[in-house]
């Protein structure tokens, strides 16, 4: 096929979208990562749900876990996946096997999960974070584990994220 847009690869497990909207996840999905509602694994492209409002997804691991995060062309943020830190954000440390609306909003631009924290950038530049803090990973000047999206410090010049190689960094570039 030459239809896919934009993939993702977390441990064992890959998603990505097609041009017509349509995600797509296969490999390891022992936690429900690839979004089925179910914890099976996949050695071939299956498609998550039915819509063909998926804009971006980002996949992100740690060993045999992992979690999948996706902003919807309406600016909704969802995630799908091991949640033992509160890393999906939908304010549970409940496993998600099906995509979650993560709360409300609809003004998410890019999105990154990682090692038991996840965190993304809404379209007015600031920066949010969430899931396991060990360590102060999170940006609030604590460890303390937050299960919905808070946000990191005041600016509103946050214009990329990403996350390191290993372990629980996170990267932000401001302008």
């Amino acid at each position: 096929l030459t239809t896919w847009s934009k993939i993702s690869s977390g441990s064992y497990f890959s998603a990505a979208t097609k041009t017509d909207g349509t995600l797509w996840a296969w490999g390891l999905g022992t936690t429900g990562q690839l979004g089925q509602g179910n914890t099976t694994s996949y050695s071939s492209p299956v498609q998550v749900g039915a819509l063909t409002t998926w804009l971006q997804v980002a996949a992100g691991n740690y060993y045999n876990t992992g979690v999948v995060l996706a902003i919807k062309t309406d600016g909704a943020l969802w995630a799908w996946g091991e949640n033992s830190d509160g890393q999906l954000g939908d304010g549970t440390t409940v496993d998600k096997s099906s995509p979650v609306q993560v709360g409300a909003l609809t003004t998410w631009a890019q999105c990154s999960p990682g090692y038991k924290q996840s965190q993304a950038l809404k379209t007015d530049g600031t920066l949010w974070a969430w899931g396991s803090g060990a360590n102060g990973t999170l940006g609030q000047g604590n460890t303390t584990n937050y299960s919905s999206p808070v946000q990191v410090g005041s600016l509103t010049t946050w214009v990329t994220i990403g996350e390191g190689n290993y372990g629980p960094q996170r990267l932000a570039i401001k302008s």
